[in-house]
C-alpha cells in the first residue's frame, strides 16, 4: 500500500506538467512574407487566441520557395507545443509535387484547419460565355486558343485548374506569375485571356464589370461571386481544390497540448470578430481537427499529385 502511495503521489506531481499548459510563450511560424493573406490572417487569430490560451504568441515570417522554406526550418523545431506552424494547404500539399523537399504530409502534427475558401476564374465581360458551363465549353472547343494567369509552375491555381480542364478534355495556356495579385495587373492589362486566383484580389473589380467571374473551384457556389458557377452543379464536384488555412505542430507533440490547442482553436475561429474579419476576405471558417484533419491533408497530397504527375511536373 505504501509503494502505491507513493506511486500515486509521483504520477500527481507528473501530471500537471502539461495541464498547465501553455506556461509561457509560444511562437508561430508563418511561411510567406509580412502583409499576405496567410500572414494576416494568422495575425488576427493569434490576437484573439492569446485571450483564450492566456499567453503571449510570437510572429515568425519565413518565406520562400512557395513555403517550404519555412516548413522545412519549423521541422527542427521540438514537439513542446511551443512552436507552432500556420500556413495555407499549398506548402503542404502542392509544393512537395513540384520540390524537392524535406517534408511530407505525415511529418507534422495536425492540429485544426481555420478557414477555407475557393480559387475562382474570371474572363473579360466581352468573352464569348456568361456561365461556368458555358465557359468550359468555349474553352474546349478551341483547345490551346485561351491563356490563364495562375500563381507559378505547379503552384495550386494551376492544379486546380488542370484538375478542371483535364476532367473536361481540356487544353488551355498556363502562364505563371508570382502571386494572384501579378496574375490580376496582366489579366487587367489584357496579357492573359482568364485569371486565375484567389477571390478577394479580383472581386472588386467584378463590382465595377471589369471581370465576370464564371467558375469557382469548390463544389459549393461562393455568395461573393453569384455569376460563377460551384463544380457541384457541373458534374465537376469531385475536382474541388480549395485555399484553406491551417495550424501544425512538428511530429509526437503531445495527445493533451493537441486537444487543448485544438478546442482553443475552434472556439477563437468561430469568434464573431474573426468570422467577420474573413467575410471580408472571402473566406468562411471551418474547423476540422485530429484524424479528420490528417485525411483532408492526404486527400489533397494525393489528388494533386495525380495532376502533377499528368502535366509531367512531378519530382
Amino acid at each position: 500500500m505504501k509503494h502505491l502511495a507513493i506511486t500515486a503521489a509521483v504520477l500527481a506531481l507528473a501530471t500537471p506538467a502539461f495541464a498547465e499548459y501553455p506556461e509561457r510563450a509560444i511562437e508561430v511560424t508563418i511561411p510567406a512574407p509580412a502583409g499576405g493573406g496567410t500572414d494576416t490572417s494568422a495575425r488576427k487569430l493569434a490576437t484573439l487566441l492569446e485571450d483564450e490560451l492566456g499567453a503571449s504568441i510570437a510572429i515568425l515570417n519565413v518565406a520562400g520557395g512557395g513555403g517550404s522554406v519555412g516548413v522545412t526550418q519549423f521541422m527542427l523545431q521540438k514537439p513542446t507545443g511551443y512552436s507552432l506552424l500556420a500556413t495555407w494547404n499549398s506548402p503542404i500539399t502542392t509544393v512537395p509535387q513540384v520540390q524537392q523537399t524535406a517534408y511530407q504530409p505525415d511529418s507534422f502534427t495536425p492540429i485544426a484547419s481555420t478557414s477555407e475558401t475557393a480559387y475562382t476564374l474570371c474572363v473579360k465581360p466581352d468573352f464569348p460565355a456568361d456561365t461556368g458551363e458555358a465557359f468550359l465549353e468555349e474553352l474546349a472547343a478551341n483547345p490551346g486558343k485561351y491563356t490563364y494567369g495562375n500563381d507559378g509552375i505547379g503552384g495550386t491555381m494551376q492544379l486546380a485548374a488542370e484538375r478542371i480542364f483535364q476532367s473536361r478534355g481540356i487544353e488551355a495556356v498556363a502562364i505563371p506569375f508570382g502571386g494572384a495579385g501579378e496574375t490580376l495587373q496582366n489579366f487587367l492589362g489584357g496579357h492573359v485571356d482568364i485569371y486565375g486566383g484567389s477571390i478577394s484580389p479580383v472581386l472588386p473589380y467584378t463590382e465595377t464589370g471589369e471581370a465576370k467571374c464564371l467558375l469557382v473551384t469548390s463544389a459549393a457556389p461562393v455568395k461573393a461571386l453569384p455569376q460563377a458557377a460551384g463544380l457541384e452543379s457541373l458534374g465537376l464536384g469531385d475536382e474541388e481544390t480549395l485555399l484553406w488555412r491551417m495550424v501544425l505542430g512538428p511530429a509526437g507533440m503531445d495527445a493533451d497540448v493537441v486537444a487543448t490547442l485544438s478546442a482553443a482553436l475552434e472556439k477563437t475561429v468561430n469568434d464573431p470578430a474573426y468570422v467577420e474579419f474573413l467575410a471580408t476576405k472571402g473566406e468562411i471558417p471551418n474547423v476540422v481537427t485530429g484524424a479528420a484533419l490528417t485525411a483532408r491533408v492526404q486527400g489533397e497530397y494525393d489528388a494533386l499529385a495525380k495532376v502533377a504527375k499528368a502535366l509531367g511536373l512531378s519530382q
